[in-house]
């Protein structure tokens, strides 16, 4: 992978106060990522933002897909490969991309998913796809749910948010094993996609509190 411990670490200094102060977010469940080890960290997708809302909420360094079309501009391509994007082809079925995942995780790293596949333009959950659960079945890695629930007024593009991470779900908890197959990763999938709705519900009803 192309990263740079370098970037992403200058990035981080740069990015903390301005995303702080533009988005006000609060972060939830930190401690519930791991400090090391591969594993996958599995969120929905509301804006361009999410990637870098993750990466300042918790300590450990982050590698994304990202949609091949990023990547066709040379310096964007530099930029964001050096921050641990790399591309894939969206319903492609893209192997390529699955194999870098793969590659991230064995190096014990942490392979950033978003489960739906792309950003949601209504800000509600959209159908889950099993690419998250079938890296987790074929590595036996955990996976980390996280929650970005927009708890400001939705029409405004720097509306606050919550972060929330869970604890780690084991492949024993999606019931994935190594030779299982699509019913096993579609029900793994909804284990994963549950605990999501559940962290959005739980923040929403928190926020009318509050």
């Amino acid at each position: 992978m192309g990263q740079s411990k370098v970037l992403y670490s200058i990035g981080k200094v740069i990015l903390l106060p301005a995303y702080k102060l533009i988005y006000r977010y609060k972060v939830i469940g930190s401690e519930n990522m791991p400090r090391e080890g591969g594993l996958i960290l599995a969120c929905n997708h509301l804006s361009f933002s999410d990637p870098v809302l993750l990466g300042l909420a918790q300590k450990r360094r982050l590698f994304f897909m990202a949609k091949s079309e990023l990547f066709r501009n040379k310096f964007a391509s530099f930029i964001i490969r050096s921050l641990g994007a790399f591309p894939v082809e969206r319903g492609a079925g893209d192997g390529k991309a699955i194999k870098t995942g793969e590659d991230i995780i064995r190096e014990g790293n942490v392979m950033t998913i978003f489960l739906e596949g792309g950003r949601s333009k209504t800000g509600e959950l959209m159908r889950p796809r099993s690419g998250c659960a079938l890296v987790a079945q074929q590595m036996q890695v955990p996976v980390i749910p996280a929650c970005i629930t927009i708890t400001g007024n939705p029409k405004h593009r720097f509306a606050k948010r919550v972060i929330h991470f869970s604890k780690p779900l084991t492949p024993q908890d999606m019931g994935v094993t190594p030779d299982g197959g699509r019913r096993e990763l579609k029900n793994a999938t909804n284990t994963i996609m549950d605990e999501i709705k559940r962290m959005r519900e739980a923040d929403r009803v928190d926020n009318k509190k509050g």
